[in-house]
């Protein structure tokens, strides 16, 4: 909400501010007549000013109205020795292997997001109907918070199981003649 709130005045902010330049140069540059006694050197001034003003307005109007990225393409860490970088794709790969080794969960797919307590982890899956859902994805959050926390050292603050459809088995009758 703050976010929004700080892009919402920025773009007031740059939109009063070009305004006000734009009519600063058009006043200096008299084309609107008037008399203004001023020394010779201060409409120059004043338009170089405005002219300044005015592209930083520009900039600032286009930062405010600029959507911002809404994943991270990897995730750093800082060790005493270096950087470390992780892929996203990396993070969705663990959680699918850790979430693969519980049995009856079938065409895994991941999210993941970054949040300050570390990382929300959805795991969307099709299960056999075999096994007791509740039992089989607590495992699956078990498995994947455990294992994506040994395996990259971020901590995983919220991992989120939706079970998508259960799959339908064939049975199969034999037959005797």
């Amino acid at each position: 909400m703050s976010r929004i709130f700080d892009r919402l005045l920025l773009f007031i902010y740059s939109l009063a501010v070009g305004v006000l330049s734009a009519a600063l140069i058009i006043l200096a540059t008299g084309l609107v007549p008037g008399k203004f006694v001023a020394p010779a050197w201060l409409p120059t001034a004043l338009i170089v000013v405005a002219s300044i003003l005015f592209i930083l307005s520009v900039r600032f109007f286009y930062v405010s109205l600029r959507r911002e990225r809404t994943s991270l393409h990897s995730i750093d860490q800082r060790t005493e020795i270096g950087d470390i970088r992780i892929s996203m794709e990396t993070v969705e790969n663990i959680a699918l292997k850790a979430a693969a080794r519980v049995r009856g969960m079938k065409d895994l797919k991941a999210r993941i997001k970054v949040n300050e307590a570390g990382l929300d982890i959805t795991i969307r899956a099709v299960v056999d109907g075999e096994t007791s859902i509740p039992a089989m994805t607590e495992e699956v959050q078990r498995n994947v918070r455990d294992y994506v926390h040994e395996i990259t050292g971020i901590p995983v603050s919220n991992v989120s199981v939706y079970v998508a459809n259960v799959i339908q088995t064939q049975t199969f009758k034999s037959r005797v003649e």
